[in-house]
């Protein structure tokens, strides 16, 4: 009989976190570290970096920390090429990077909406390409796409951003087939999570609306990703690819007003 918490292991992993500064990117990468993983981090503020490097550092694994713009293709080369020379291999990637506001569709322009588009869909498609042979390579690997649950809603406001990580949820089904076997790809729903981003738009009318609709009665956190992250980039799931999970507290209608 195999035993159950090594499946859950990522001794020998090295894993590539987007976004990972702040927030469920922090999370996630902090996760993968405390459980076995090597990571290269990777957000557009190098103080950000650095310091979870730090922390990833302290529990005794290896980190690097690599500034840049996910939505430079120049920059996902020298993430990839870092990750490759200075850890060793690549075998995971958080594709966390992205993130819109809400939107008014009879004021954006077509400019704005594209960038919305392509920030959310176009950095997790290149960086699956680029991390992709170095994960076959290595033996195999799995990729975690952070979505959200806007891309199943129906609500006003959110057609741009709503629009985007559908978008991101059919690339992770579509791509799990493209590279099936060697590599797994599966996206994940947050729901409301208490992040620096939601911080300025929570009033207390508004965060309580939003517990009031959530069963499960709290907002959740970071780290409720990060722990939905680490079974998917496991062992435990290793028959589980091209899934869209939603961890959102069990809402399944807007709670956003």
């Amino acid at each position: 009989m195999t035993a159950v918490l090594p499946l859950f292991s990522l001794d020998g992993q090295v894993a590539i976190v987007t976004g990972a500064g702040k927030g469920i990117g922090r999370a996630c990468a902090l996760a993968f570290a405390r459980a076995g993983a090597d990571v290269a981090l990777a957000a557009r503020t190098s103080s950000d970096v650095d310091a979870v490097a730090a922390e990833i550092a302290a529990m005794g694994r290896r980190a690097i920390a690599v500034a840049g713009d996910v939505a430079d293709e120049a920059a996902l080369d020298r993430l990839v090429a870092r990750t490759r020379e200075e850890l060793g291999r690549i075998t995971l990637l958080v594709n966390n990077a992205g993130g819109a506001g809400p939107n008014d569709p009879r004021r954006m322009g077509a400019a704005e909406f594209s960038r919305v588009l392509c920030w959310n869909v176009q950095p997790a498609y290149l960086l699956i390409q680029k991390a992709a042979p170095h994960m076959r390579d290595a033996g195999g690997g799995a990729v975690v796409n952070i979505s959200s649950t806007a891309a199943r809603y129906a609500q006003k406001h959110f057609s741009a951003y709503g629009a985007a990580k559908a978008a991101l949820n059919q690339l992770t089904r579509n791509l799990a087939q493209d590279y099936a076997p060697h590599v797994r790809i599966n996206a994940i729903e947050p729901g409301t999570i208490m992040t620096d981003a939601l911080a300025p738009f929570l009033t207390p009318e508004r965060k309580q609306a939003l517990l009031d609709g959530t069963p499960m009665g709290c907002l959740g956190q970071p780290e409720d990703i990060a722990a939905a992250a680490l079974f998917l980039a496991s062992p435990a799931a290793r028959w589980i690819t091209g899934k869209i999970l939603g961890v959102d507290g069990g809402v399944e209608a807007p709670n956003w007003r």
